[in-house]
């Protein structure tokens, strides 16, 4: 996490849809923000999200009326990406039924919150050609909506881990958000050495006779010793073949994108060359470099943090954009005071 001012949405509530462990959550916090609502259907994920927040979220979002959720300012969620069953034929909000992100666009619909802040993974853009992202942007549109997409590299904004991933930001037509803009990202050099934990009991290490280091690359005399700090992966080797979950990389680069699932002897996190021993990250490791404090209670299964963390929003990008954000809604809440005062001279 980063700085903030906590005094910027002092005033502001949100939701947290689809929320898992709260990274929306502690984005959001550390800005001021107060949680009214949040829904989680994984029980581990929810259960990870109350011990931490005191807060239990509700179940299937889609079992939840609109009715039942309280008035808010601003809706967020890193939202599955499901395929869109009729996407492409322009139908704006009836393309979305049958779909979680059709949940957000209903609930958006019915309380008509001030911005609507989402997250999903890069393909997005691409995915069903396109079609599924110009559908959600119709809709929104529909819905009275100015949005705003970028992909943004949780690798540029302090945070060692190469993740990319599309940000979605919408602000309701009350609203003027002509100057709104994505972060420009700082690139503050970064390794994943600096987050390591000493020694982790819960690191599997890897000890295998399938091991290969590249021989451009020496333990006691490393490549990068000249060489300024990469933000991004740099391999140096492998196990087995090489393919998903079987590269070792260095330490003094970025770990790849964590992820709740995949396979090889590295799932999840990737396997990396710390002091002499090639291993995996550990799951307080997965959470700091998803930028979470270490004063995060982590789930009690190593399994279920593992996929957490995977599935998890990176809070330092949150946390940029959030300030943009509050930049568009202290102008428009100057000009509205501004309006009143007129109105009343």
């Amino acid at each position: 996490m980063i700085a903030t001012d906590k005094n910027i949405f002092h005033n502001y509530t949100f939701i947290d849809l689809f929320a898992g462990i709260g990274g929306f959550h502690l984005a959001l916090n550390s800005v001021g923000a107060t949680c009214v609502f949040a829904s989680e259907w994984d029980k581990f994920a929810a259960e990870t999200y109350e011990k931490n927040f005191h807060l239990k979220p509700y179940g299937d979002i889609t079992q939840i009326s609109e009715n039942d959720i309280p008035k808010h300012d601003i809706l967020c969620g890193g939202f599955p990406c499901q395929a869109f069953s009729i996407s492409g034929k322009q139908k704006g909000f009836d393309d979305t039924r049958g779909t979680l992100f059709f949940d957000i666009a209903r609930i958006a619909n019915f309380h008509q919150p001030k911005v609507l802040f989402l997250e999903n993974v890069k393909n997005l853009a691409k995915h069903d050609q396109g079609k599924t992202l110009k559908t959600i942007i119709k809709t929104l549109e529909d819905l009275d909506y100015s949005v705003h997409i970028k992909v943004l590299n949780s690798s540029n904004f302090g945070l060692p881990q190469n993740r990319e991933r599309v940000y979605i930001v919408a602000f309701h037509s009350s609203l003027n958000s002509s100057s709104f803009k994505f972060p420009n990202p700082p690139n503050n050099p970064i390794c994943l050495e600096d987050i390591l934990e000493n020694n982790p009991p819960n690191a599997k290490v890897i000890e295998r006779n399938d091991v290969v280091i590249y021989k451009n690359y020496s333990v006691t005399n490393s490549l990068f010793s000249e060489m300024e700090l990469l933000n991004k992966p740099i391999q140096i080797g492998k196990v087995n073949k090489g393919g998903q979950g079987e590269r070792i990389y260095h330490t003094l680069g970025h770990a790849i994108t964590l992820s709740a699932y995949g396979g090889g002897v590295g799932s999840k996190t990737g396997l990396y060359l710390v002091d002499g021993k090639i291993r995996k990250l550990s799951p307080r490791e997965c959470a700091r470099v998803q930028g979470f404090p270490d004063s995060f209670i982590l789930n009690a299964s190593d399994i279920q943090s593992y996929k957490q963390f995977g599935n998890s929003v990176s809070v330092n990008v949150l946390q940029h954009i959030l300030i943009e954000i509050s930049k568009v809604l202290s102008v428009n809440e100057m000009q509205s005071k501004q309006v009143t005062e007129l109105k009343y001279a």
